[in-house]
């Protein structure tokens, strides 16, 4: 009854808009002195916050962002758009599809799914809409192009999402390889459509020229993103020195680019300061909540229980899968993995499921929450950034979701989607 009534503390302070850290600490703190009292609660303070934080593996989401930053401020994904949409220019929907690939570049070189919806939503939401797109296409290719960084290399979800279920960190993000580009081939295939529907105008191509010149353009981040992958995959480095090395490479990018001003790096180490500080306090927080979970031994009666059920293991997860589609809608992707993951992994374990495998799911699921009502995360700040009706970035999104919803069909049917990249590591 405990775990319940805090569980639904935790979603009304959610809905609340309370911080998500605050949210699932103060829950969590409350769970605690109920069953272990007050002084038992404050023991497990004097430890939590070091063993949830001081993890090796946690470096690489700060070094990531610096990354992130550093490209961004480069100018980087805008080169990635111009010289995406030279392109494909010839292409009906070229633009856009320019968008949906500029924005699978940016997240080859970042987990910012936010900062790459931002960034596109200036620079190519405007150019769409000089061009003849209808202002549904244009904003809803670019909300959920910024998506893609939620599960391409380097992302920040999937690190998370290894460091909470305690599976390879760099494993898991290789495994997001596949199903990340299969997402933006799709993304693609939605845009030439709608396109063909009329809402995109006739293709223009460019010269030889300057698809040779836009080849150029692309060199800087393709050979940072086969830097950090390529040295995760061969095994040269970790994960966490892979991030190290990319972020370097960026402040490379930045100097080549003449865009490494004191001002961009201060807001660069500022930036991943804050970003960082936010999922270090959600961790803790979480490592507080799954404390409580653990004492009420919440977790083992719940795989008890579904494992007493006469129902095929399938059919259990694609209930698993709708539940976390549902929570998208309403919660912080990272919130969703720090709650679930702990109570839900054992479970899939339990009935045979890969650990690696369904945290592709889950956060191929969570894209899908950022491009969707109440919350939608890429929507605002795409409607915010381009300065069009948030009713219509939502409208736009629609084919696009449906696109993404395929895809996770495809990777729930055959696994080796996700687990093909793993297993060539070894693992």
């Amino acid at each position: 009854m405990i775990v319940v009534l805090i569980t639904l503390l935790l979603l009304v302070l959610i809905l609340l808009r309370v911080p998500v850290a605050f949210a699932i600490f103060v829950s969590g703190l409350l769970g605690l002195i109920a069953v272990d009292g007050v002084s038992g609660a404050f023991a497990v303070f004097e430890v939590i916050p070091v063993s949830a934080s001081g993890k090796f593996s946690l470096s690489a989401i700060p070094l990531f962002i610096l990354m992130a930053h550093f490209v961004l401020a480069s100018g980087a994904l805008n080169s990635l758009f111009v010289s995406a949409r030279v392109l494909v220019g010839r292409v009906r929907g070229g633009t856009g599809i320019a968008a949906v690939l500029a924005g699978a570049g940016f997240a080859s070189v970042s987990g910012s799914s936010t900062a790459a919806a931002a960034t596109l939503a200036h620079t190519s939401t405007g150019e769409m809409v000089r061009q003849g797109y209808s202002k549904e296409l244009a904003t809803g290719s670019v909300a959920s192009a910024g998506t893609l960084a939620a599960m391409i290399p380097p992302s920040i979800l999937l690190i998370f999402y290894a460091i909470t279920a305690e599976t390879s960190v760099g494993q898991t993000l290789l495994a997001g390889l596949v199903p990340g580009l299969l997402m933006a081939i799709v993304l693609c295939i939605v845009v030439y459509v709608q396109a063909l529907r009329g809402q995109a105008p006739a293709a223009k191509a460019s010269s030889m020229g300057e698809k040779l010149r836009a080849v150029v353009g692309l060199l800087p981040v393709g050979i940072l993103f086969l830097l950090v992958v390529g040295a995760v995959f061969f095994g040269i480095t970790t994960a966490t020195e892979a991030a190290a090395v990319g972020a370097l490479g960026a402040l490379g990018i930045m100097i080549v680019n003449r865009k490494a001003s004191w001002q961009a790096l201060r807001e660069s180490f500022v930036g991943t300061v804050t970003s960082s500080v936010m999922i270090m306090a959600i961790i803790v927080a979480a490592h507080v909540f799954g404390h409580f979970l653990a004492e009420t031994r919440v977790t083992p009666a719940v795989v008890d229980a579904v494992g007493a059920w006469d129902v095929p293991p399938a059919l259990i997860m694609v209930g698993l899968v709708l539940v976390y589609l549902v929570l998208g809608f309403f919660m912080d992707q990272m919130a969703i993995i720090a709650l679930t993951v702990p109570v839900t992994l054992p479970l899939v374990e339990a009935l045979g499921y890969d650990p690696i495998w369904f945290g592709i799911v889950v956060i191929l699921v969570a894209e899908i929450g950022l491009v969707t009502p109440p919350l939608g995360l890429n929507a605002f700040v795409t409607a915010r950034a381009s300065r069009i009706p948030l009713e219509t970035v939502f409208l736009g999104a629609v084919p696009f979701i449906v696109g993404m919803l395929l895809v996770v069909v495809l990777v729930f049917v055959f696994p080796q989607l996700a687990l093909f990249v793993p297993t060539l590591m070894g693992g």
